[in-house]
């Protein structure tokens, strides 16, 4: 009776395993506003999409704001129309003109707001795209676009934050567009780099959804052998 008892307690122990495996593996990541480009070059045009998911169960994204800061400014900036939502922009004096296709440029939009209609917001466990087209695009390594997003509980979650120069993680990281050298190799390792850090739920969760089904099988095989002796302590004390 002890042996089923030990044998039985260990079948529960895997079941336990079991279900903590499929929890973690599935469990929510840690999602931001991110932005991400197919190729982005100094100097070029490019499309970019700023990905929006909501970290809210009881509340939906009603407002994106996007900031394009003044001094990595961009001539030409058009925003693609999304379904639901109205966008406006916003223009400012530039400290400095830019000068594209001949002409200096003293004025740049600095600020993109969408805004949801009744019944457009992002619910609860979706993410919105906001796709617009920029350039030339500034000679610098990165953009960074801080954002605001606003729920419909009048929540406002600022991802402000820029990258720290020795990698320490940010508690509201801002997106971040790395930009490559004209001409280069590296022209589209761009895309790779963003979706990287992407706040696409899929994307941020892939480690731990492989580090959970390798506990999943763990946890399998302990139920399996645990089963195997319960048997053959059966069979012993008949």
């Amino acid at each position: 009776m002890r042996a089923r008892r030990t044998v039985a307690g260990l079948g529960v122990a895997a079941l336990v395993g079991i279900a903590g495996a499929v929890g973690f593996g599935i469990g929510p990541a840690s999602a931001h506003v991110t932005v991400n480009a197919a190729s982005a070059t100094q100097g070029g045009y490019a499309k970019l999409a700023f990905r929006v998911p909501n970290e809210r169960d009881n509340a939906s994204t009603v407002k994106v704001e996007v900031n394009i800061p003044p001094e990595t400014a961009i001539a030409s900036v058009s925003v693609r129309p999304t379904p639901g939502w109205t966008a406006t922009t916003e223009k400012s004096t530039l400290p400095t003109p830019l000068k594209a296709h001949g002409q200096d440029i003293t004025e740049a939009i600095t600020k993109i707001t969408w805004t949801a209609a009744a019944g457009n917001e992002v619910k609860p466990g979706q993410f919105q795209e906001f796709e617009v087209s920029a350039g030339p695009l500034p000679e610098v390594d990165q953009i960074v676009f801080k954002a605001l997003q606003t729920y419909s509980n009048n929540e406002v979650v600022r991802w402000i934050d820029e990258p720290t120069t020795d990698g320490t993680e940010v508690e509201h990281p801002a997106p971040v567009l790395k930009l490559a050298k004209a001409g280069t190799a590296n022209a589209n390792a761009n895309a790779n780099v963003n979706l990287a850090s992407s706040a696409d739920n899929s994307d941020d969760s892939s480690a731990g959804t492989v580090a959970g089904m390798a506990a999943l099988v763990l946890a399998a095989v302990a139920l399996i052998f645990a089963v195997l002796a319960w048997r053959r302590s059966g069979a012993r004390a008949s």
